[in-house]
């Protein structure tokens, strides 16, 4: 119990310093320096009122100097990441510790790409880079690949080609259709790189699941009123999503139905 509830309280560290780069990222400052700030009254945020979820919860979501609210986005990020951490550590951190800390390392990543995204509709094709470069490096001890490490080598490699073909061809399709951009171009570069740690074969469970949760997720706004059938919504965040349960619960969406 020690372990895990130590495992989780590493998450939310990681959560703390993912929030530092989602803000910076999306006001195009370094992340680096200056120490921690208030967003809105730029005073230096104290190490005590620092400390991943406890703080939020002291402070009663309220800036100590200002007063000003502080976003539900840092403890969230801060719950994930330390969930996440923990849940794939409950599966792969003592039968697979090189794949534990790389999948570790692929979830955040994919966070910061989800938040990013989420808040600014745009996505940092450096983040995609890094997670293309993880997957690949990461291949030989990924579960869901089998055969031989070259085989292994291989399958990543095509996940990436496959990936951003795959996403090429749906944007270019659909803009005959719609007669606007439907997909961005960073979404070429994510699912191609995401494409690096499921494979060619695993792209279509990713984009048949992101698209479930996805449609979900815009039906739910619609009935709500919050947007139209002609909005807008950020697909990132659901590619993210749907790349982790694949990898996780290893998803053939086919077999399902077979």
């Amino acid at each position: 119990m020690i372990e895990l509830i130590f495992i989780f309280i590493i998450g939310t560290s990681i959560g703390s310093f993912l929030n530092v780069v989602i803000y910076r990222t999306e006001k195009g400052i370094s992340i680096i320096n200056p120490p921690s700030f208030c967003p809105e009254c730029k005073s230096k945020i104290k190490w005590y009122d620092n400390i991943p979820i406890i703080s939020y919860i002291i402070l009663k979501g309220r800036c100590r100097n200002c007063l000003n609210k502080i976003s539900i986005q840092y403890p969230l990020i801060e719950f994930i990441t330390g969930f996440i951490t923990l849940v794939i550590f409950l599966k792969w951190g003592k039968s697979n510790l090189v794949w534990f800390l790389f999948f570790s390392a692929i979830s955040y990543l994919l966070i910061l790409i989800s938040a990013i995204d989420f808040k600014t509709m745009m996505l940092s094709d450096l983040f995609s880079y890094l997670l293309a470069f993880s997957g690949m490096a990461s291949s030989f001890s990924n579960p869901i690949f089998e055969g031989s490490n070259l085989i292994k080598l291989r399958e990543s490699f095509s996940g990436i080609l496959t990936g951003a073909a795959i996403i090429y061809l749906i944007m270019k399709i659909g803009k005959i259709i719609y007669k606007k951009d439907a997909i961005g171009e960073g979404d070429i570069f994510l699912l191609g790189a995401i494409g690096s740690f499921v494979g060619g074969y695993g792209i279509i469970d990713v984009l048949i699941i992101a698209s479930f949760i996805g449609a979900l997720y815009g039906v739910s706004l619609m009935f709500l009123q919050k947007l139209n059938r002609f909005s807008y919504i950020p697909f990132g965040p659901f590619l993210a999503i749907g790349s982790f349960l694949k990898v996780y619960f290893n998803i053939k969406v086919f077999n399902i139905f077979s």
